[in-house]
């Protein structure tokens, strides 16, 4: 029997997910649709799951493989990356999810007592990992209000600073501001990053989810990492595939690298990878099929957020995300969204989870058109209320006003 004390201050001081919070909220309302986790609504390729039926009775697939991931697995990858994304001299590490893939460049790059830098409103769990592995000095940076892109004036001048911060992160498409960083602003970005000797990170885990004719880019040089992931893009969320672009050209990386994934989950699930591989026989053009389909769910929950005000929601142009402000008399958005559930049965994400209170994350990538529809209408009604009432609770006296 242990007693607090003894658990880890690393992990203690770790951020709870914001996720297992929404779990719970879920779980004690009956019949609430979900508009929080950044999810897909459709499962992966047929084709595909065909193919992997019968793996499940061959022994290679219940045994560990190459800690890198499935050769022939990176092999297409790497034909991928330099077909789609441009990266020809990067080399590839599969990993069990783009989660991980960012822990494993964590515990790579960086030592505790060094310094990191996000920009708000930040991806949670990529804060996380910083927080538990011991990197607590996050210097987390403004986004332009409008545009929500990093501001690169307060980061060239944070890179200025002694000691420089060891890496930069960002993830493009944003999660959660559904934000697209222009090639010019990442480039800047990175030319910074570049000159002060600092690492920058680049997440493209919606790098498919692209829409009013905006096209994805990566850049590629000898202080960028490159994660990218199958979860959203063919609706493996449950199969945790992902995977690392490194450069080759740095000496001991790939060595390093693996000795943080055999000490983690030796290798991601080899069915995982076949199901990844078989996936990406079927093309870019499937993904993109169905992310066209999202555009709806985006227009009905723009019409939704109306209630806030004509400036209020950002974000939308890519990923899954619209990034939405609750109204200034409403600072704790955390008691905004636990009302909309057990009020209107909705549930969407706190700004405050990502460095940001006083906004919600709404994300439009789960549902079909119908179940947005109706979820969307749960939400723009809990928001007129919100806006004209405040937070009217619900109980067998009379209705008390949360302001």
């Amino acid at each position: 029997m242990g007693t607090y004390p003894k658990l880890s201050k690393r992990a203690l001081e770790t951020e709870t997910p914001v996720m297992i919070q929404i779990q719970e909220l879920m779980r004690g309302a009956k019949d609430a649709v979900s508009l929080a986790q950044g999810v897909v609504y459709w499962q992966p390729p047929e084709q595909a799951l065909e193919k992997i039926k019968e793996l499940v009775w061959d022994p290679s697939t219940s045994r560990y493989g190459a800690d890198e991931g499935l050769p022939e697995l990176r092999q297409a990858l790497v034909e991928k990356l330099r077909r789609e994304n441009n990266l020809n001299k990067s080399s590839v590490m599969v990993t069990a999810g783009a989660n991980q893939a960012f822990v494993n460049i964590v515990l790579t790059l960086c030592d505790p007592g060094d310094s990191v830098v996000m920009f708000a409103p930040y991806y949670f769990n990529a804060y996380m990992s910083f927080q538990m592995t011991g990197v607590t000095d996050i210097l987390v940076g403004p986004s332009d209000p409008k545009t929500l892109h990093p501001d690169v004036v307060w980061l060239e001048e944070t890179l200025s600073q002694n000691p420089v911060p060891k890496l930069v992160t960002v993830v493009n498409p944003g999660n959660p501001s559904g934000a697209f960083i222009p090639e010019l602003v990442l480039q800047k970005i990175s030319d910074l990053c570049k000159r002060a000797g600092a690492w920058l990170v680049v997440d493209n885990t919606y790098e498919y989810f692209m829409y009013d004719g905006l096209k994805h880019f990566c850049i590629e040089d000898s202080h960028i990492v490159n994660l990218f992931s199958f979860s959203k893009v063919y609706g493996m969320m449950g199969w945790r595939v992902g995977y690392i672009a490194y450069p080759e050209a740095v000496d001991g990386f790939g060595a390093q690298l693996l000795k943080v994934q055999d000490n983690i989950p030796i290798c991601a699930s080899i069915i995982g990878q076949r199901l990844a591989l078989y996936s990406l026989e079927v093309g870019p053009e499937w993904i993109r099929e169905r992310v066209q389909t999202l555009v709806k769910n985006r227009e009905l929950l723009v019409k939704a957020l109306a209630p806030l005000g004509e400036d209020a929601v950002k974000g939308g142009e890519a990923a899954i995300y619209l990034w939405a402000k609750l109204p200034d008399k409403f600072p704790d958005d955390y008691e905004v969204v636990k009302w909309l559930v057990r009020k209107h049965r909705v549930i969407v994400i706190p700004g405050s989870a990502s460095g940001s209170p006083g906004y919600v994350r709404i994300s439009f990538g789960g549902l079909q058109e119908a179940d947005c529809e109706a979820a969307a209408s749960r939400l723009r009604k809990g928001l007129e209320e919100l806006v004209r009432d405040g937070m009217v609770q619900e109980h067998n006296g009379p209705a008390a006003i949360v302001y």
